[in-house]
């Protein structure tokens, strides 16, 4: 029903437009009274065999949602109506800000896949806390924190830090983003030396608590070999634990839509099945090259059971969708999972 009738109507508008609508809709149903429950029983997959412990966190299945979606901890609870594993909320910064002008989202629907250059954009990490404090799911639940626009990266530090000292006690573990293409040099964090510094740092305050939360990693798919190996040694030295591959690519080889409106789109952040077959080759690539020293969390062009086979084959311990759950609807975890 998804696909032959609501998605139709739902691409006929605007893609970001059409995320805070469904996410209106999503919070009003979720007020009435019998209504999640209807949800859970028709989109819940409560089978006990596919459970996960990683890094001490009981996931009761390994689909998770990836950050972007629920970038605000809106609808925590509605989505995990849906059956996720667990939810990773952002990027937030400490700022609120508005990201990059809009139009900004763009789907490739021939591809299946989805442009975005959001930016960032954000209500600012403290709103966020005060939405977790009232949440009433007991889903897991990631903090993605990333740095604001106008904070120079000899400076990024302080802003992750903020992120961290902010939701530590309102989330399950942290995702250190690094690998946007959408902030103006971000990626440059990701060189050996600065990320080394931006960790070790993390760690540090992360040991002064009584019991630390685990912090993971997430890399753009763009890296290269030498590259790779240079995070595969930080993960070893800084004693995070763990990857999540891959972000959103720069690359826009071999698309279906026509390379005109790929120019007109412009710059912008690709998701979706074009990413799937480079994240799975980053996901063997440190899984082999570590010797799998640390749990890897794979995404990207996730849409079907053989898609998180795959992934999981490669290497990853979680899988999340993104791009899948906007192409296949509510049902996209219930059908992975009975597939798997």
């Amino acid at each position: 029903m998804y696909k032959t009738l609501i998605r139709p109507i739902l691409f006929k508008f605007d893609p970001e437009k059409v995320h805070h609508w469904v996410f209106f809709w999503m919070g009003f149903f979720q007020k009435i009274p019998f209504i999640p429950n209807l949800i859970k029983r028709f989109f819940r997959d409560n089978r006990t065999d596919l459970k996960r412990e990683l890094f001490g966190i009981h996931f009761p299945n390994p689909i998770g949602l990836a950050a972007g979606m629920d970038k605000d901890a809106v609808a925590i609870d509605a989505l995990a109506n849906f059956g996720f594993g667990f939810i990773e909320i952002g990027t937030l910064t400490p700022k609120a800000q508005d990201g990059n002008p809009k139009k900004r989202l763009f789907r490739l629907i021939p591809d299946k896949a989805i442009i975005n250059r959001m930016g960032f954009n954000n209500q600012g990490v403290e709103v966020a806390v005060k939405r977790l404090k009232k949440r009433k799911s007991s889903i897991v639940v990631a903090g993605n924190i990333g740095k604001n626009k106008g904070t120079p990266n000899e400076n990024a530090i302080d802003d992750y830090l903020i992120g961290f000292y902010a939701l530590f006690d309102v989330v399950d573990f942290f995702v250190i983003n690094v690998s946007s293409p959408n902030t103006p040099n971000l990626r440059a964090l990701q060189d050996k030396e600065p990320l080394t510094k931006l960790l070790n740092s993390l760690q540090t305050e992360n040991n002064k608590k009584d019991k630390r939360k685990p912090i993971l990693l997430k890399i753009a798919p763009d890296l290269s070999d030498d590259q790779l190996m240079d995070i595969i040694t930080i993960v070893k030295e800084t004693k995070i634990d763990g990857v999540i591959a891959t972000n959103t690519t720069i690359e826009r080889t071999g698309l279906q839509v026509s390379k005109q409106k790929i120019e007109a789109i412009g710059n912008g952040g690709l998701s979706g099945k074009p990413l799937a077959k480079r994240s799975t080759e980053v996901i063997r690539f440190l899984a082999k090259n570590s010797n799998k020293a640390f749990p890897i969390i794979g995404v990207g062009g996730v849409y079907t059971a053989a898609d998180a086979k795959e992934k999981l084959d490669a290497g990853a311990d979680l899988v999340q969708v993104f791009t899948g759950f906007i192409y296949e609807g509510p049902s996209i975890v219930k059908n992975i999972l009975k597939g798997l």
